[in-house]
């Protein structure tokens, strides 16, 4: 379909190629061969008057007039798919459909595992695509890459809308052979600990409960650092070390490995998980209905 000149099948091409920069990564993206790729890139090229994107040693750099372009182009394809969403029913049974879902391995576990669960009872064609957080998270729901957003409230959009799923409380532990669990566990004790910590991203930032430590100024002896929460218990289990956990991940683990869980000895704020979505996806049936059947996974 044209308008005003311009194959409109044009555009996803055009937000590929400057996402990308690449013309063989947006040739793989698209499905389509990579002189296909060249030869839109030409049509576009010569529809806006200007190059795009240029060569700078071996990479392509877009053109001012490509800056430009890009947040228009992603909010009209935004824009588009709204509209074919509007009004269309969702049937679960016979969907084929993939949910793009950025979350944590610490809800993975807790939550989406059992959303996955239900998912295969009522839905069995429709599948999760689970992307750990990175630094590149809001610019990816921005732009309509994901579908959802599941995670600590600091790490949401401030400029979306969210929603509250659950509060998350944070418990100690341990091996369940540890005599520390055999009462309540000292400040003394839990300090002269060693202690299992996951950290994230290529800065290892700190976990939400290991930044509420250093703010009540606890030291610790770190024995093990980890890149992963669901990775913590398999670091306790026959040592004495601890860990500080999400409650209900610790819960899980602790029905399926030799752990013991208790409370810490100082006050620790519950932790706020969030949902969050693109507001131009408001109209999309399918999500609305996802997201219905992950409220109800997270109340129980």
């Amino acid at each position: 379909m044209r308008f005003k000149g311009l194959d409109l099948n044009l555009l996803v091409a055009l937000e590929v190629l400057l996402t990308t920069r690449s013309i063989t990564e947006t040739a793989k993206r698209m499905n389509l061969s990579q002189p296909a790729v060249s030869a839109a890139l030409g049509r576009l090229r010569d529809h806006f008057g200007d190059p795009l994107l240029v060569l700078n040693g071996k990479r392509f750099l877009p053109t001012t007039t490509a800056e430009t372009l890009l947040p228009l182009v992603r909010q009209l394809l935004r824009d588009a798919e709204t509209m074919l969403q509007a009004g269309q029913r969702f049937e679960p049974a016979s969907s084929q459909r993939t949910f793009r879902i950025i979350a944590s391995d610490y809800m993975a576990v807790v939550l989406l595992t059992r959303v996955a669960a239900r998912l295969g009872e009522v839905a069995p064609h429709v599948c999760l695509d689970i992307i750990p957080p990175s630094q590149q998270s809001g610019l990816a729901l921005d732009n309509g890459q994901v579908d959802l957003l599941i995670g600590p409230d600091a790490f949401v959009l401030a400029r979306f809308p969210s929603e509250l799923l659950f509060e998350e409380r944070h418990v100690i532990v341990g091996c369940a052979n540890n005599p520390l669990f055999s009462g309540p566990i000292a400040m003394v004790d839990y300090a002269a600990a060693g202690h299992v910590v996951a950290t994230f991203g290529p800065n290892r930032e700190a976990s939400f409960a290991d930044q509420v430590i250093e703010k009540l100024g606890i030291e610790r002896r770190i024995a093990v650092t980890t890149s992963s929460f669901a990775s913590l218990p398999w670091f306790l289990v026959g040592t004495p070390r601890l860990a500080l956990m999400h409650g209900r991940l610790a819960a899980f683990f602790a029905r399926i490995a030799p752990l013991a869980v208790a409370e810490p000895p100082f006050a620790m704020p519950l932790q706020q998980v969030m949902m969050q979505h693109h507001p131009a996806r408001r109209g999309d049936m399918g999500l609305q209905w996802l997201t219905g059947l992950i409220r109800d996974e997270a109340a129980v």
